[in-house]
C-alpha cells in the first residue's frame, strides 16, 4: 500500500510518494553528460549547452508523424501554467511551477516526489526550471532562493538568499552548470536595481564570483538594470558563457541616463571561472521601451558566407536577428524579422540605431514592436540541415508614452498594446530573410520551439494546439488540441527505443509517443 510521508525543511514541504515498484536510483549528472548529453537524456534547460534545442532523434518523422499517441499525462493541480522546460536525467524527469519542483517516473508519469517551497511574497510569474549537477538539483525560488536538493528524494541540501525579494527582485530562470559553477541571477527590472550573474559553488552555495551589468543606483547620469533573467549558453571549447541581460531604468524615462547604458539589453561572453566580461554586444542600445534582449543566444559552428565560423545567433526582442562571431563579438549579420519602425538603420558595428522621434513623449509615440517584442523568453531552434533558425514571434504594435510625473523610478512611463498575432518565423541565418511564417493566431504564442533532425518542427499556437510541422516549408503535419494556453517548448528523448516528445499546457504534461507497428517501420526504413 502506498505511503504518504512529508517531511518538513525549512518550512518547505517534501511529498514523497513510495510505492512498491522499485524506485529508480543512480540519479546524477557529470561534466561529459552536460557536453554530450546521450539521447536517452534532456539535462539542461535547452537540451544541450548550444540552445538550439535540436534533437538527433529520427523515429518520429515527418511520414509517421500523424500516428502520435498520448502515452501519459501528469497534472499538477497547481493555478500556475507550466512555463519550465523538464530536464531528464536517469529515466527520471524534473520539473516545475513557482515555488513547486516534481520528480516523475519519464516512462510511466508516476509521480516520485514533490517540493513546495515556503509562501513568500514575490512575483510568481513563472518558473523555467531545475538544474542537475552530480546528485543534486538546483531551484531558485520566487523570491530569489537558490536552494540544492537531493534529486532522491527533494531533501533540501542548502538554501542561500541570491537577491532580496523585498525590494522588488525575484527568480524564474533555471540555473546553468558549468563545471564546478552554478550560474544564476534574478528579475527585478520594474525597479532601479542591479542586475548580475553570479558563480555559485555547488557544494556549499557559498558565492565563487558575480559580475554586474550596470553600476551601483545612484551613479549620476548612469543606469541601474540589466537583469538577466533567461538561462544562457556555454561554449566548452572558448570555455565562454553566453547571457542576455534586460532593459535600462528607470524603463520609459530615458533622459536621466545618457548614453548606450551599458551593459544593458545586451549579449556578454564571460570567462566562467572569474566572472570576467570578454566581449558585449548590445542589440538594444539606450532602450527606452522595455526590450530586454535576454533572449536565447544560440551558439552553431558552420559556414556562413563561404568560411567556418563559430556563430552566435539571437532574435531578440526588439525585432532584430544578429549573427554574431562568438570568438569576439563581433557582428556577422543584422536583419529584422517583423515589422519594426524605431530605428534609423544600423551602424558599422551591426547595431540598431535609434531613432530619437520614437522615443516616448506624452503625447504618445505608435510604436513596433510593442512592449512585449517581436519575441521574448520562447526558446527558439535552429535545425542545421536547412540553415533555419525558427522563432515564436509576435508582430505587434504599441502606443508609448513618458509621463514626467513619474519621476525617475521604476516604469516611468506607460505603453498601451493596439494589435499583436503569433507567427512562427523561420530565418534564413545566411541572408536574415524570412524562408517561411506559420500563422499560429491572434495575440502571441507562449510555446517555444523544437527541432528534429528528421525534418520536424514542434511548437504550439495560441488556440492551445500542439503542432508538428515540416521544417522545410512550415507546413501543419499534426495537431492535438491540449484544452489550454501553452506557455513553454516541447522536448524529446528515447527510452527503452521509443522516442517520446514531451509538451505541456496549462498545468498538464503530455508525452508522446509513435504506436509500436510505426516504430518498427521507422526502424526499418532507417536500416535500409
Amino acid at each position: 500500500m502506498n505511503l504518504l510521508q512529508r517531511v518538513f525543511i525549512r518550512s518547505g514541504v517534501v511529498l514523497a510518494l513510495v510505492s512498491p515498484a522499485p524506485m529508480l536510483v543512480g540519479q546524477g549528472v557529470s561534466s561529459e553528460t552536460l557536453r554530450h548529453p546521450p539521447v536517452d537524456s534532456w539535462p539542461l534547460y535547452h537540451g544541450d549547452y548550444s540552445g538550439k534545442r535540436h534533437s538527433a532523434l529520427t523515429q518520429i518523422t515527418p511520414q509517421n508523424v500523424k500516428n502520435l499517441t498520448l502515452s501519459w499525462a501528469f497534472q499538477t493541480d497547481q493555478s500556475n501554467p507550466i512555463k519550465a522546460a523538464p530536464i531528464l536525467v536517469d529515466g527520471i524527469l524534473y520539473f516545475t511551477v513557482p515555488d513547486n519542483i516534481w520528480a516523475i517516473e519519464a516512462r510511466s508519469g508516476r509521480l516520485i516526489w514533490h517540493y513546495t517551497a515556503p509562501p513568500n511574497k514575490a512575483f510568481h510569474i513563472g518558473q523555467r526550471g531545475v538544474a542537475m549537477y552530480k546528485g543534486s538539483l538546483y531551484y531558485l525560488s520566487s523570491d530569489a532562493h537558490l536552494l540544492s536538493l537531493d534529486a532522491r528524494n527533494g531533501k533540501v541540501n542548502w538554501d542561500v538568499e541570491v537577491a532580496d525579494s523585498t525590494k522588488g527582485q525575484w527568480a524564474t530562470m533555471s540555473p546553468l552548470i558549468v563545471g564546478n559553477h552554478v550560474l544564476v541571477s534574478a528579475s527585478g527590472d520594474f525597479d532601479n536595481l542591479q542586475g548580475f550573474v553570479r558563480s555559485v559553488d555547488p557544494e556549499n552555495g557559498k558565492t565563487q564570483w558575480e559580475w554586474k551589468a550596470t553600476p551601483p543606483l545612484g551613479t549620476p547620469k548612469s543606469t541601474t538594470g540589466g537583469n538577466a533573467w533567461m538561462t544562457g549558453t556555454y561554449d566548452p571549447d572558448l570555455n565562454l558563457v553566453y547571457w542576455g541581460t534586460g532593459n535600462p531604468t528607470p524603463v520609459l524615462n530615458g533622459t536621466v541616463r545618457p548614453g548606450d547604458n551599458l551593459y544593458t539589453c545586451s549579449i556578454v561572453a564571460l570567462n566562467p571561472e572569474t566572472g570576467k566580461l570578454v566581449w558585449a554586444f548590445q542589440p538594444s542600445p539606450h532602450d527606452t521601451h522595455d526590450w530586454d534582449a535576454v533572449e536565447i543566444p544560440v551558439l552553431v559552428d558552420g559556414d556562413f558566407h563561404g568560411q567556418p565560423r563559430k556563430m552566435l545567433m539571437q532574435a531578440s526582442r526588439n525585432g532584430y536577428f544578429f549573427v554574431l562571431d562568438r570568438t569576439n563579438g563581433k557582428s556577422l549579420l543584422t536583419s529584422t524579422f517583423g515589422p519594426v519602425n524605431w530605428t534609423l538603420g544600423v551602424d558599422k558595428d551591426g547595431r540598431p540605431i535609434p531613432n530619437p522621434a520614437k522615443e516616448p513623449a506624452p503625447d504618445g509615440r505608435l510604436i513596433a514592436p510593442d512592449e512585449g517584442g517581436l519575441t521574448n523568453y520562447r526558446s527558439p531552434s535552429f535545425d542545421p540541415k536547412t540553415g533555419l533558425f525558427i522563432v515564436s514571434a509576435a508582430p505587434s504594435y504599441s502606443l508609448y508614452f513618458s509621463k514626467p510625473a513619474d519621476g525617475t523610478y521604476g516604469w516611468a512611463g506607460a505603453d498601451y498594446s493596439l494589435w499583436s498575432t503569433g507567427v512562427l518565423t523561420a530565418i534564413d541565418y545566411q541572408t536574415g530573410k524570412i524562408r517561411w511564417k506559420h500563422e499560429l493566431g491572434d495575440g502571441r504564442s507562449g510555446a517555444g520551439v523544437l527541432t528534429t533532425a528528421s525534418g520536424l518542427t514542434f511548437t504550439g499556437d495560441t488556440f492551445g494546439n500542439f503542432l508538428a510541422l515540416d521544417t522545410r516549408d512550415g507546413k501543419t503535419l499534426w495537431h492535438s488540441n491540449s484544452g489550454s494556453h501553452i506557455q513553454s517548448g516541447a522536448i524529446t528523448y528515447e527510452l527503452d527505443g521509443h522516442q517520446v516528445v514531451l509538451m505541456s499546457s496549462g498545468s498538464v504534461l503530455f508525452a508522446w509517443q509513435l504506436p509500436k507497428s510505426d516504430e518498427h517501420k521507422s526502424v526499418a526504413r532507417a536500416t535500409k
